[in-house]
């Protein structure tokens, strides 16, 4: 009951800040922030990050699936989300399925199949 006394108190924000650090797993932390907290300021309160990674090398982050700057101002019931970098581009992803099934197996080529 006390949590939910300061997420209503004006002056606080609550915010979910969101990582993937690794494939299939996902860190989350519920934040209570002061009004004017920056996406900096929640990355940093959430400690899902080293403490003394420097900001150039902190991996992307936005709001709700939108890359950000880290000095964007959050609004209350925000989600801030740290992406790791792309290992594969999904264009060239997308080729090589294509290739591996072959062109008559997949999209507008593929056969019908018998339904008998």
């Amino acid at each position: 009951m006390v949590e939910a006394l300061v997420a209503d108190t004006p002056g606080w924000l609550r915010v979910v800040v969101a990582a993937s650090l690794q494939p299939r797993q996902v860190l989350e932390r519920t934040l209570q922030l002061p009004v004017g907290a920056t996406l900096a300021d929640a990355v940093q309160a959430s400690a899902l990050l080293a403490p003394d990674l420097p900001l150039e090398q902190w991996p992307t982050c936005g709001i709700w699936g939108k890359v950000m700057a880290p000095t964007q101002v959050l609004r209350d019931g925000d989600r801030v989300e740290l992406y790791r970098p792309l290992t594969v581009d999904p264009k060239v992803a997308r080729r090589e399925r294509f290739s591996r099934q072959g062109a008559r197996a997949a999209g507008l080529f593929a056969r019908p199949k018998d339904r008998r």
